[in-house]
């Protein structure tokens, strides 16, 4: 009987610790799953068991305080592991890592134990995962559809749940095309988040290491282990991955509108969205559709001037000494560059600044955007036919987000009509990793557990108008780190009023001497250093104070001087600023 149960998760693999499995017996049971398996395409080095064996021995007995104690996971062929060879799928291109990745000596550090290199589309260089001088990896689900790339063989490992975890790499959607095809979740952390030290690049400015595993939580719990500035990477950014928290009850999530949608004849993958964004309005989000055009003309820069300039900026001594070591198909792409100028690369920079300042507008009117993963599949034989078309059609969804500083994280929803995987890929603003996961959570049906509180560098703030979720104002919150905690009631003694003025209307607070009622509330942590910030967007005559919740407890609050209610409607019967908006735009 086996030790572990199928597939692998960092919570059965902690549990198998806890209740006394080795790490040997982890391990050895990991490589006889291998075996069996049997796809020589997966890893392109494996480690000697008997050696990780004795790092598994070296870390004592279970340390649960330690997240990633005895973890196996795998790494993909372009990112340094010490003492394993680095080839990015070029044997030509082979060297002995002296050292780890950053990020591998934090997942290290955390107890994680890697067992090998992954294989991938040569020099992360496609989105198929069929790129390779080595054998093709095989699709978890299906061995006539493509892998996925150019992360293949990590994706391919957790779609068989031998691994809990393994890192790619995304710079086109490297992270998020074979967690699609494989039917996981692929996280593609925002830029410089996650150090790339140690990392052979593919476009350097664009470039970030990703994390696929089975479970959203498990996906978070490596980003915080591997997220943290690095000196030594001049793209290393301070941002760390902020824990999980309830997401808003309300979001406005934007979608490409009907006429901006491409799947490329694929009905069922189109049915296959619409199902994913019903699941959206049935968590109560706000489905705001628009014209994705300006997303598309991004992505479509991504294999023009500027960045396949950058892509051939790596390997150009190599492709100048023996260009018969690059794969065919990447150096017919990366070869363009060749004829280009240092004039065509800043036409594609001032372009790329002129299509960011068009979805800038688009990006800040919504919570997050929503995306199928892939436009449509493809099998192996269809990019033997044709190797580039395919990889340029799966990126349809993926191309743009690195150009536009994003983050996104690919997720599986329910399968299609015909038994393929479903995912959608969630999108935001560089830091809003955390709020990502944790939508992602609500939209699979698992709840985080209530918040404490806001934390001792955090205050907790009470809202009761237009700085709730999905309202107009909310971005002043989230813009400054605002987290939502709950929704809640002011205890039964509050007034409220829309004030005279406008537009925008705007609601006022008023606790009363007698009378009243029970206002619904938003309780949101916002941090204490952002606090002088927000308090200068409040316009008399609103203020903040302390307001009593139904529970007895109190908060710092929106509250109006009772001066502001000449001219103002008393709505305190509707209970909240909610009802008043569903009022004033039901039929008459």
């Amino acid at each position: 009987m086996p030790l572990l149960p199928l597939p692998l998760t960092l919570t059965s693999v902690r549990e198998a610790y806890a209740a006394g499995v080795t790490v040997a017996e982890v391990l050895q049971e990991v490589f006889a799953r291998l075996r069996a398996l049997d796809d020589p395409g997966i890893f392109l080095h494996l480690a000697d068991p008997d050696e990780l064996i004795a790092q598994g021995r070296a870390l004592g007995r279970f340390d649960p305080a330690r997240p990633l104690w005895g973890v196996p996971f795998a790494v993909k062929d372009n990112i340094d592991v010490a003492g394993m060879p680095t080839t990015a799928a070029c044997p030509a291109w082979r060297y002995m890592a002296a050292g780890d990745a950053f990020a591998v000596a934090r997942l290290r550090a955390a107890g994680a134990i890697p067992l090998g290199k992954t294989n991938l589309d040569q020099f992360a260089t496609g989105l198929v995962g069929t790129r390779t001088p080595y054998p093709v990896p095989r699709n978890a689900l299906d061995r006539a559809i493509v892998p996925g790339g150019s992360s293949s063989g990590s994706g391919v490992i957790v779609g068989h749940g031998i691994v809990p975890f393994a890192l790619g790499t995304d710079t086109a959607g490297s992270g998020r095309v074979p967690a699609a095809l494989n039917g996981i979740v692929g996280l593609k952390p925002s830029l410089g988040m996650v150090s790339a030290s140690g990392v052979v690049p593919a476009c350097r400015t664009l470039d970030t290491i990703s994390v696929f595993a089975r479970e959203v939580t498990d996906a978070h719990a490596v980003l915080k282990v591997m997220a943290g500035h690095d000196p030594a990477d001049p793209w290393s950014r301070d941002l760390p991955a902020a824990p999980l928290r309830r997401v808003p009850p309300h979001l406005r999530v934007g979608v490409p509108d009907a006429g901006s949608r491409r799947f490329f004849g694929d009905a069922l993958q189109a049915a296959a969205f619409e199902a994913d964004l019903a699941a959206l309005r049935a968590r109560g989000a706000e489905i705001v559709e628009m014209d994705f055009a300006p997303f598309h003309a991004v992505a479509s820069l991504l294999y023009e001037g500027a960045w396949v300039a950058e892509r051939h900026a790596v390997i150009e001594a190599l492709l100048a000494a023996d260009p018969g070591a690059v794969h065919p198909v990447t150096r017919q792409i990366i070869g363009k560059a060749e004829g280009l100028s240092a004039t065509d690369a800043f036409r594609g920079l001032y372009r790329l600044a002129e299509l960011r300042r068009a979805c800038a507008p688009l990006i800040a009117s919504v919570d997050m955007l929503a995306v199928p993963t892939i436009p449509t599949f493809y099998t192996v034989a269809e990019l033997a036919a044709d190797p580039v078309t395919p990889n340029s059609n799966l990126g349809t969804y993926t191309n743009f987000v690195n150009l536009l500083d994003l983050c996104a994280l690919a997720v599986p929803t329910r399968p299609r009509a015909d038994g393929r995987p479903g995912s959608l890929t969630l999108i935001a603003a560089a830091g809003q990793d955390g709020r990502l996961a944790a939508e992602a959570l609500a939209l699979a049906g698992r709840m985080l557990p209530q918040e404490a509180g806001a934390g001792e560098d955090s205050l907790e703030l009470a809202v009761c108008g237009a700085h709730m979720s999905g309202l107009p104002l909310n971005q002043q919150l989230t813009g400054l780190g605002g987290q939502f905690l709950r929704a809640a009631e002011t205890a039964p003694r509050y007034g409220l009023y829309v004030l005279a003025g406008g537009p925008p209307k705007r609601p006022g607070l008023v606790r009363q001497a007698e009378g009243g009622g029970s206002i619904a509330l938003e309780i949101w942590a916002l941090p204490k250093a952002a606090l002088g910030q927000f308090i200068g967007q409040i316009p008399a005559p609103l203020g903040l104070g302390s307001v009593e919740l139904a529970d007895g407890s109190r908060v710092t609050g929106f509250l109006c001087e009772a001066a502001g209610l000449e001219g103002a409607r008393d709505i305190t019967a509707l209970g909240g600023w909610r009802a008043y908006l569903a009022e004033a735009v039901a039929p008459a």
